[in-house]
């Protein structure tokens, strides 16, 4: 290699060292977030870069984004509960408020120690669910920090793991299903006791002498369209940009590869779907389950 080409290979390398510390260094989570509940068992770390939501047996804890958005990306990463977290659930999801509100939920259902996580997955539209999708996960989600993913855009809901997707709803509302793209929403995350269902079905029951359970959050990173309720409008608005967002996720759609990519995560991790859920649906299921889910 000559001299040129090192040189110039160093400074390639500088650059993303030097974009890869920025990238970390702009989650703030004193600026992004605000800790709602828990009264003290949310902490926040390390000038801003960690979180921690715990659980014990008097409370839980949580947290919601200062912000509101219509449309965006959001990515957090996330260490869940280890060792044994039958009957708590952490939550990552995006909600409004009031009877009809829409929401895009993340939920990790804990377990007996060695058994798999469940990824409790739906999607709410004017105060309508029902939409559930679960999943294990092909790595531990313990022993570091994994990348969970929302990807809402007019045309679909993604949902993502380490940038592979798990699971796509469609805009359908040209057959009359609803979509959720009127009502800005917030981040929250939480960490609570469920252990009347959330483990084989409540039969599971916490074991507070684990207490207390912590999850760990960090990188939270909301590349989306901030709501302002003043004006009504969002920052992605008419004129109003902002220079260093990636408006990639806007126009998000599974290609070849990522179609491959889900195919393979409900071949080999999905658990539960509610579009084969006769027993569930016996007058028939749902309408957008007759429809391509990618």
């Amino acid at each position: 290699m000559s001299c040129i080409n090192k040189v110039l290979t160093m400074l390639l390398l500088s650059a993303f060292v030097i974009l890869a510390c920025s990238i970390v260094a702009s989650a703030d989570f004193y600026k992004d977030v605000d800790i709602t509940w828990g009264d003290q068992r949310g902490k926040i770390l390390n000038g801003g870069q960690l979180l921690t939501l715990s659980l014990d047996k008097n409370s839980g804890s949580g947290f919601q984004s200062k912000n509101e958005y219509i449309f965006g990306r959001i990515d957090m990463q996330i260490k869940l509960v280890a060792g044994n977290s039958a009957g708590t659930v952490t939550t990552f999801y995006l909600s409004s408020q009031g009877p009809n509100h829409d929401e895009i939920d993340f939920e990790f259902l804990g377990n007996l120690t060695g058994d798999p996580y469940v990824v409790h997955t739906n999607v709410f539209s004017q105060g309508k669910g029902n939409r559930e999708q679960q999943f294990h996960l092909w790595f531990d989600p313990t022993k570091a920090f994994h990348t969970y993913s929302i990807v809402w855009n007019s045309q679909r809901i993604i949902f993502l793991v380490d940038n592979i997707p798990l699971r796509v709803f469609n805009n359908m509302e040209s057959s009359g299903i609803p979509f959720p793209k009127n009502q800005p929403m917030r981040v929250y995350s939480s960490l609570w006791n469920a252990d009347d269902w959330a483990t084989r079905g409540g039969l599971v029951k916490t074991d507070w002498t684990q207490a207390p359970f912590t999850a760990y959050y960090r990188n939270y990173k909301a590349n989306a369209c901030v709501w302002s309720p003043s004006s009504m409008s969002s920052s992605c608005s008419g004129s109003r940009t902002d220079a260093f967002q990636d408006s990639a996720w806007q126009q998000q759609a599974l290609d070849a590869a990522g179609r491959n990519r889900v195919r393979w995560v409900h071949k080999n991790f999905l658990v539960y779907n509610y579009c084969t859920d006769l027993k569930r649906f016996p007058q028939g299921l749902p309408l957008e389950c007759k429809k391509s889910r990618f």
